[in-house]
């Protein structure tokens, strides 16, 4: 993990809604897909944006962004995006946004507080990305 992200993490008081701990999982299953780099884009005050790539990836630069929505630091919430052909949504929990990730159409999934199901939901969906990434 590099020192800006793992300033943040250390540095981020859990809430209520523990999305920090969504954060946390979801980073922590990141970490363990091979072959995969974290960039880390942090803009106080809009966001922070982590952004995985697969080594073997050509065609994008990513193949998720998990952003810290940071327009209220005390109230932080997570929106968790993919490209549209990589990943399914069997359960239709997330919301098509065209042109939505980098210009392309995306899904998104915004949490904004923890839940077990939907944080294994996005582990699900990230590591599903991650196999497809190469192509």
């Amino acid at each position: 993990m590099n020192t800006e992200l793992a300033t943040f993490v250390e540095e981020w008081k859990e809430t209520e809604s523990n999305t920090r701990q969504a954060f946390v999982e979801l980073l922590t299953h990141l970490e363990s897909l091979a072959d995969t780099t974290l960039e880390f884009n942090a803009r106080p005050g809009v966001s922070y944006s982590l952004r995985p790539r697969h080594a073997a990836q050509d065609k994008r630069p990513l193949f998720a962004m998990v952003d810290v929505i940071d327009d209220d630091p005390d109230d932080r919430w997570l929106s968790v995006c993919f490209y549209g052909e990589m990943v399914e949504d069997p359960d239709e929990a997330g919301d098509l946004v065209p042109e939505g990730l980098l210009g392309e159409d995306g899904y998104c999934f915004d949490l904004y507080e923890y839940d077990a199901d939907e944080v294994a939901y996005l582990k699900e969906r990230l590591s599903q990305a991650h196999g497809n990434a190469p192509e």
